[in-house]
């Protein structure tokens, strides 16, 4: 096939794919592609999926555990127990005196482990709760100073041990990683509470667009 057409057919598929992809994430995507690494070691500890979907969720499912257990010790004596704590100091920072159920459902939490959570972080005096001025049934969060000491220190080490994690990947991988899956993580992010009180079957109905009488057909 003509070198021409060959890079234009690839660069339709991608952009069937990922629509919102730039060329250079079409660079890093073909590329990528045409460089796979050969496997070191054993992968997702031996037990490997049949399907496709289920390897690539249980790859990202094992990094992030992995994550967390990295985390958690690069966590240790600053002040701060787990990784999820610190995801929680972050949103209050950032969104500046959030509401308690805006901070807990920004970080996927239910809101009994979330309010769980949140209450630890106030007992050993991270963070300060008051009543929402325009609506005295929500209340607000804001880091206290220790708190903001607290995750100033737990920053560097977070960013320490996401850059050990991901120390073998070039930029223009880690680049194409993001490109790949953000839409995942932005689609789910945004339903994931109106889910919370349907099914499965219908949240997978929903997505897949198959009937009831497919699903039965499936199972």
């Amino acid at each position: 096939m003509n070198k021409t057409i060959e890079l234009v057919n690839a660069w339709g598929s991608f952009e069937d794919k990922h629509p919102q992809g730039s060329l250079e994430d079409f660079c890093r995507y073909y590329l990528a592609r045409k460089q796979e690494q050969p496997e070191k070691g054993v992968l997702v500890g031996g037990v490997v999926p049949h399907f496709i979907d289920g390897l690539l969720m249980k790859i990202i499912g094992r990094i992030s555990k992995l994550n967390m257990l990295y985390a958690n010790k690069a966590l240790k004596d600053t002040g701060l127990h787990q990784i999820e704590e610190f995801g929680m100091l972050v949103t209050i920072r950032q969104e500046k005196h959030p509401k308690k159920t805006e901070v807990i459902y920004a970080n996927l939490f239910e809101l009994s482990s979330g309010t769980d959570m949140l209450n630890r972080l106030k007992k050993r005096a991270l963070i300060r709760e008051y009543a929402d001025q325009e609506d005295r049934r929500s209340k607000r969060l804001e880091l206290t100073p220790k708190g903001e000491k607290v995750l100033d220190r737990c920053y560097e080490q977070i960013r320490k041990n996401a850059n050990m994690l991901m120390h073998d990947l070039a930029d223009d991988d880690k680049q194409l990683c993001i490109q790949l899956l953000k839409g995942i993580e932005i689609r789910y992010s945004a339903q994931w509470q109106q889910d919370r009180s349907k099914s499965f079957d219908d949240i997978y109905q929903g997505v897949s667009g198959k009937t009831r009488e497919t699903l039965k057909g499936e199972g």
